[in-house]
């Protein structure tokens, strides 16, 4: 990576702003949705962690939170198919409403993976928060329940979104350049 980030970087395709504005709106409808029901935020790491904490500061409700790591990616620019939990959460769901917390609703696979792990330890409910959805992607037949943004089939990064560890810290949703990760 030599210069800056930024120069990686094709076109921007979500500001920071239309980010902020869209998590407000969508912490506001999950006050709404489990007001009086205290649910547990769900973030799948690492590319959940920085609108997972922005939208749990959106929602003006009691709640818990947990995180689980599972991968389906490694340092790749696509799915393996295989989903691989490295880290399970701490605590017990049992009655709760999950809400799953991830960056990207690309393939599917790892969500569906984590609802199908998580149905045997009998949660209230599980629903899904995406920032992204990438629904040309899509290989299982699932859905979001929220979502910040629909993108098209192109490789982005941003925002907690990464390619081989790097671009997370980027404060908005770019195209990386096809060179970068065609190397």
């Amino acid at each position: 990576m030599a210069g800056t980030m930024r120069d990686d970087i094709l076109k921007v395709i979500i500001s920071e702003e239309e980010i902020r504005e869209r998590i407000t709106l969508l912490g506001k409808q999950i006050a709404e949705d489990y007001a009086g029901k205290n649910p547990m935020f769900v973030g799948v790491l690492k590319g959940c962690y920085v609108f997972m904490s922005d939208l749990v500061r959106c929602t003006d409700i009691p709640c818990t939170m947990d995180f689980v790591v599972a991968s389906s990616y490694g340092d790749g620019t696509s799915t393996s198919g295989e989903v691989k939990i490295l880290k399970d959460i701490s605590q017990n769901i049992e009655g709760r409403h999950v809400i799953l917390v991830d960056d990207i609703f690309d393939t599917g696979v790892t969500l569906n993976y984590l609802t199908q792990y998580f149905m045997p330890r009998k949660p209230a409910s599980i629903r899904i928060a995406a920032l992204l959805d990438k629904p040309a992607r899509r290989t299982v037949d699932l859905a979001a329940d929220y979502v910040g943004f629909n993108v098209p089939d192109e490789f982005v990064v941003g925002y907690g979104l990464d390619y081989a560890e790097a671009y997370r810290n980027l404060p908005y949703i770019g195209v990386l350049k096809p060179e970068v990760y065609s190397k």
